[in-house]
């Protein structure tokens, strides 16, 4: 009878011990589980938001574009976190910094957005280079004025190179003088004269560039 009564206390005591290791268990998952959850919640590309904010007040602007003024951060979050939405500093520098609410994802979207699109319309200046010899003729000269005049409305920058070969270097006078032409039929374009000719090397060259 007492050994009865002892093998049941102590299966009674296993079953307690195991029913709050469950409990104990399931607790610290929930846990686990939330703070996964506000960690990805504020920690999105390092972006100053949500529980992050250290100010204890913002300057705060609603979804809906409303200026509140100066409130507490701990109301601003609870706005944000009512309204599924998170709580970003636009201008952390400022005294208080400036907050809004507003769809994360959706933010930094149309901030990608706006970069790509100011890419795209930056113009990167090339240098086109024109290369002639100076006994070239007229149909040809006029082709190259053509294409330089093209390559400046582009906005790139064009070097004239006219080239000199074994005996014609005695002839350089000649290439300035063409290089000379070059300016003079250019004058009326949009454009100026970014290094004036120069001999370099075996060749005379001329840089011109956009106004």
């Amino acid at each position: 009878m007492f050994l009865h009564f002892v093998t049941k206390k102590f299966l009674m005591n296993i079953w307690l011990f195991l029913g709050c290791c469950v409990i104990i268990n399931t607790y610290y998952i929930i846990k686990g589980d939330r703070t996964i959850a506000n960690d990805n919640r504020n920690n999105r590309d390092n972006a100053i938001m949500n529980e992050r904010i250290r100010s204890k007040e913002v300057r705060l602007i609603d979804d809906k574009g409303q200026n509140h003024g100066i409130v507490p951060t701990i109301k601003a979050l609870q706005m944000a976190y009512d309204a599924d939405l998170d709580l970003v500093l636009i201008s952390p520098n400022q005294e208080p910094p400036v907050a809004k609410i507003l769809n994360y994802g959706k933010y930094k979207y149309e901030l990608e957005k706006r970069a790509k699109e100011a890419k795209k319309k930056q113009h990167v200046v090339e240098v086109k280079e024109i290369k002639v010899r100076y006994k070239i003729d007229t149909h040809d000269y006029q082709v190259r004025i053509n294409n330089i005049k093209k390559f400046i409305s582009q906005g790139n920058k064009v070097k004239i190179v006219i080239m000199l070969r074994g005996r014609e270097m005695q002839h350089s006078e000649l290439a300035f003088d063409l290089a000379k032409r070059f300016i003079e039929d250019l004058k009326d374009e949009p454009l100026q004269i970014e290094k004036k000719p120069m001999l370099e090397g075996r060749n005379v060259t001329l840089y011109l560039a956009p106004q």
